[in-house]
């Protein structure tokens, strides 16, 4: 039983040392280059006599930043990933919140850390890999670790924009990579195609998995995602078999009649979350890919990574929803109503996860923890604690777990409670559309639609009212050559609204 994931990494080196773990289109790095360079970065974090801390990782995303993560880990601290993606306020925030006293810089990045003002000791990659590795200081390290010792803050985005740190461990860690590996079949043959960027969770489905098993993962550049034919041609030119994505990347190459010019050669098993899979592109996917496997997975960053699966081995009607599942073991799943109560077969209420997949809460913010972080209702007795993830669902008649709707997309609309999400369904069937997403602006009770697809705005509304009632038809239709999406590939709704707001304030003047 692992107590501290660099045993994934220590167990493969000694038994493919020489394969490829990790690469992108300039660099490719063996095992036995994984741990060289992870444990000179730990070495000289440890000569700093840094254990314990908070380690920015700055770096351009690559098979390196992956190993100065270990290096980080070998330490004895914790890595706190930021990438130049970032809107440069983002990352002022990051480090101030975590006030940590160490940096790791590329070459890449070298030039900018001084415009963050980072006032504390940065470490360049480059001479770092250069250094000796101190076996006894890392060996020293190692005897006082324990496993539920936390390896990284993660920082996520709440409603109002200000990042919130998630610190996992490695018990966290260690229980989802062997739970969603059992799942999905992970092996020594996997090749994964990483689509999400590092400073995400959504990437260590990919990681810890390829140092458990001897896989190998493929950074895919960010670039071949706006163009879905040299995606396709990419998987198949590294016979990618392997992919945990959002859904948004998944319909950009459903969407736009990729599939009629190529399809993807190895790939045999299709993980997929984030947003719900638009039925008519999801079955596209299976249609094409008949003998591959496809899972629908849900979980929160909050809860290390994803908690519940589904295997969506059929083709599915119109009008239903793939379910999220169950969740992995040692995992609980509780559907609490607003007094902390169960609901009832088939009632809706939110969902709340429980067991050692909880991280440890929000890095130096504990009220915003101790929001969603509580004592379990159902056990009064002892500290026991379950993570309130704001979403909504059902248990269905086979007992799956349904994803119904986010809390804050259930909304009051003349007079009606409705779910965004039932909108966006119904539009998604719709011929001519490729993606949608519906928001609602509060400032004036309005429902907004946006869509990208070659269906005009009259032909779009009239086909609404035939299949809508009245009530839930958008108030204003938005389209778009693309929607803008968060880094990690979800909707950006923040931008949408923004995006409205402007059209309002041109169209008054």
């Amino acid at each position: 039983m692992q107590t501290n994931v660099l045993e994934y990494l220590e167990q493969t080196v000694t038994r493919l040392p020489d394969k490829m773990a990790f690469a992108d289109e300039e660099q490719s790095l063996t095992f036995a280059e994984v741990s060289d360079r992870s444990r000179k970065i730990g070495s000289a974090l440890a000569a700093l006599h840094a254990a314990k801390e908070p380690v920015v990782v700055y770096m351009k995303k690559s098979p390196a930043t992956i190993t100065a993560f270990f290096g980080v880990i070998y330490a004895g601290c914790y890595y706190v990933p930021i990438d130049e993606e970032m809107p440069k306020r983002r990352m002022e925030l990051i480090l101030e919140n975590t006030n940590a006293a160490y940096l790791i810089y590329d070459e890449d990045t070298a030039d900018k850390v001084g415009e963050l003002g980072f006032k504390g000791t940065s470490l360049s990659y480059e001479e770092a890999i250069k250094g000796q590795i101190d076996d006894e200081a890392l060996a020293n390290i190692r005897r006082g670790c324990l496993d539920v010792d936390p390896i990284y803050v993660l920082f996520t985005s709440g409603s109002t924009g200000v990042p919130k740190g998630v610190v996992g461990y490695h018990r966290g860690v260690i229980d989802y990579i062997e739970s969603l590996s059992e799942v999905l079949g992970f092996g020594e043959e996997t090749v994964f195609g990483n689509q999400t960027p590092l400073y995400l969770d959504a990437c260590m489905k990919e990681i810890y998995p390829t140092l458990k098993f001897g896989a190998s993962t493929w950074l895919i550049p960010k670039q071949c995602f706006m163009f879905p034919v040299k995606l396709v041609e990419f998987l198949n030119e590294h016979q990618i078999n392997t992919i945990c994505w959002v859904v948004s990347a998944l319909t950009m190459i459903s969407a736009f009649g990729t599939f009629e010019t190529i399809k993807p050669e190895h790939l045999h098993t299709i993980a997929f979350g984030s947003e719900v899979f638009p039925i008519k592109q999801f079955n596209l996917w299976k249609t094409t890919l008949p003998n591959a496997r496809f899972f629908n997975l849900y979980g929160p960053t909050e809860a290390t990574g994803m908690s519940c699966y589904y295997y969506a081995d059929r083709l599915f009607e119109e009008k239903e929803v793939i379910p999220i599942g169950r969740p992995f073991r040692n995992t609980e799943i509780l559907l609490l109503n607003e007094e902390g109560k169960p609901v009832a077969q088939g009632e809706t209420g939110e969902i709340c996860i429980h067991g050692t997949c909880l991280t440890h809460g929000y890095y130096n913010n504990p009220e915003k923890t101790a929001e969603v972080f509580t004592q379990n209702p159902l056990n009064p007795y002892f500290p026991d604690r379950i993570y309130h993830t704001g979403d909504l669902g059902k248990w269905n008649e086979e007992g799956e777990l349904v994803f119904v709707s986010r809390k804050d997309y259930q909304i009051k609309h003349m007079g009606h409670r409705i779910e965004l999400g039932e909108i966006e369904a119904d539009v998604d069937l719709l011929d001519g559309v490729k993606t949608c997403c519906c928001i609602f602006i509060p400032e004036n009770k309005k429902i907004v639609l946006f869509y990208v697809g070659d269906v005009d705005k009259r032909t779009l509304t009239k086909e609404l009212k035939d299949r809508l009632p009245r009530y839930m038809i958008p108030n204003a239709i938005l389209q778009l050559e693309s929607l803008p999406l968060t880094p990690n590939g979800k909707m950006d709704r923040l931008k949408m609204k923004e995006l409205y707001l402007s059209q309002k304030r041109r169209t008054a003047k």
